[in-house]
């Protein structure tokens, strides 16, 4: 058998911005408040974090009816419904909300169109929980497409006042493709003045864009709950290249590899560069003899953390927030 000479690495690849914000949350928390931490859906979809943080003393809880009174909660990266947050809030416990700030930000639009007078059409896969979240910013007036052959049959109440959302961790290609036909059925649908396809999403499909052309067979590092992992396997298949995700080195199969010379490795957001690395091992232990990273987009963007979980990194103190009477400091 012809084993592959050469793993090409895209870039940039594995975790964004809002996925480190969130793991960090569920750390400092337990670090703070001590196990367990209960968080709501998984923190993000990758089952190697998940298991990590598990074993740190964090609970996934799916219902809140499962988490103790007084508990510390931390709500998932991919946001909630009003209504979670809500009935969280009635409970009384003590919250700290990981959402994405860039899913946050639909949120926000949501509301401030909603009250307006607008309804919305969203971009999006049925049962997904950032989906979930950002429809359950409201009772009504928010209808889900998931294709163009849903652009076709969706009947809002009105068409005066239109806007349309999206998922942020869509294929880029197909949500512009659901996009144009929402655009040429409701010509006066207001757009976001931003897409709402994060910047991570959106540099991770061109990464893999510019590599598969390149390579035999793309890798991509993902858990199969994994919305942006999904797409740029979808992605990479697309464009004529043999494609396949692994959630580990484990699930790596010899025969994927047969006379393919050059090997393509990506991950998803959600994936860390442990999984990376165990996966270039693997593949070097099939024969490869080399690595070489693309060039590519260097993401330097990082989100603030929540009040409460801030640390002074001189002092290793909680930061308090800044008052009129008292300015800064620390504990």
């Amino acid at each position: 058998m012809l084993a592959p000479k050469e793993i090409l690495l895209a870039e940039p690849r594995g975790f964004c911005a809002g996925v480190d914000r969130a793991i960090e949350i569920v750390e400092r928390a337990i670090q703070k408040f001590g196990a367990p931490i209960y968080v709501r859906h998984e923190i993000v979809h990758n089952t190697y974090v998940v298991n990590d943080l598990k074993a740190k003393g964090a609970i996934f809880i799916e219902e809140l009816s499962d988490v103790p009174p007084g508990a510390t909660l931390v709500f998932s990266a991919h946001g909630v419904s009003k209504a979670v947050q809500q009935e969280a809030e009635a409970r009384g416990f003590s919250i700290f909300d990981a959402t994405c700030p860039l899913v946050t930000k639909v949120h926000v639009e949501v509301a401030k169109l909603a009250k307006e007078g607008y309804e919305f059409i969203m971009i999006g896969h049925k049962g997904h929980p950032e989906v979930e979240g950002t429809m359950g910013q409201l009772d009504h007036g928010i209808h889900l497409v998931e294709d163009v052959e849903d652009v076709a049959r969706v009947q809002p109440a009105q068409t005066e006042k239109l806007a349309v959302v999206t998922q942020t961790t869509l294929s880029v290609d197909d949500a512009a493709e659901i996009s144009a036909a929402v655009r040429a059925r409701f010509p006066n649908v207001r757009e976001p003045k931003q897409q709402d396809i994060c910047y991570a999403t959106q540099n991770r499909q061109d990464a893999v864009k510019v590599l598969s052309p390149q390579v035999d067979v793309v890798i991509v590092v993902g858990s199969p709950t994994s919305s942006n992992s999904n797409r740029l396997r979808e992605l990479a298949a697309k464009l004529g290249t043999t494609a396949y995700m692994v959630d580990s080195a484990d699930e790596l199969q010899g025969d994927w590899f047969k006379g393919r010379s050059r090997v393509g490795l990506t991950a998803g957001a959600s994936a860390p560069e442990i999984l990376v690395q165990q996966v270039i091992d693997r593949i070097k232990a099939l024969g490869a003899v080399s690595v070489r990273s693309m060039a590519g987009i260097e993401e330097t963007i990082k989100f603030p953390l929540p009040k409460g979980l801030k640390i002074d990194a001189a002092t290793g103190l909680e930061i308090r927030e800044r008052t009129p009477e008292t300015g800064p400091s620390a504990h």
